[in-house]
């Protein structure tokens, strides 16, 4: 079965956008710049992406506004906002619960929640997130958007995998 992964960056001290939502800073320590690390792999098993409507905007004003991308993949942006769809794109306003377990009863590779943080977050807090895999960035921002906002709800977890690159580490947990 498809396995919903969150695979996302973080700065050591826990934030995944600066203050003013930047992620200029998402780079390694120059230790190893020739190491690509794990995303290209990553990026291979997985044929979904889900994504906020902040972190798509940013995408396509921002950081590739020429090219979608996540081309070749079926993305899903969650929004409120009426949107059009594109063949590879679906703006949905759709119970998220209900999204991942059609997307999990479907053929395929596995899903990636993409992001922002609030995304992240709402999955998090309905336990549907199958795997997490954290990069931990050789940066305190001191500030920022959090990537898990206070929850009183505990998610026991079973680290997986730890893989270090240019001075980041990425930290693979399973649900347990």
């Amino acid at each position: 079965m498809r396995k919903v992964i969150a695979y996302i960056a973080m700065s050591l001290d826990g934030y995944v956008a600066d203050k003013h939502g930047s992620v200029a800073w998402l780079a390694g320590d120059g230790s190893d710049v020739e190491n690509v690390g794990s995303y290209p792999e990553f990026y291979k098993s997985v044929d979904t992406v889900i994504l906020g409507n902040t972190t798509y905007k940013q995408i396509v004003t921002e950081l590739s506004p020429d090219k979608w991308v996540y081309e070749g993949k079926q993305s899903y942006v969650i929004t409120n906002q009426d949107c059009k769809n594109t063949d590879e794109i679906t703006f949905t306003n759709r119970n998220i619960a209900d999204l991942v377990h059609n997307l999990k009863l479907q053929d395929g590779k596995n899903i990636w929640i993409c992001g922002g943080a609030s995304i992240i977050d709402q999955f998090h807090k309905q336990g549907l997130i199958d795997e997490y895999t954290i990069t931990i960035i050789p940066t305190t921002l001191g500030d920022g958007i959090r990537l898990f906002e206070t929850n009183e709800v505990e998610h026991k977890l079973k680290l997986i995998e730890t893989r270090m690159y240019n001075g980041m580490v990425d930290l693979t947990y399973q649900s347990r």
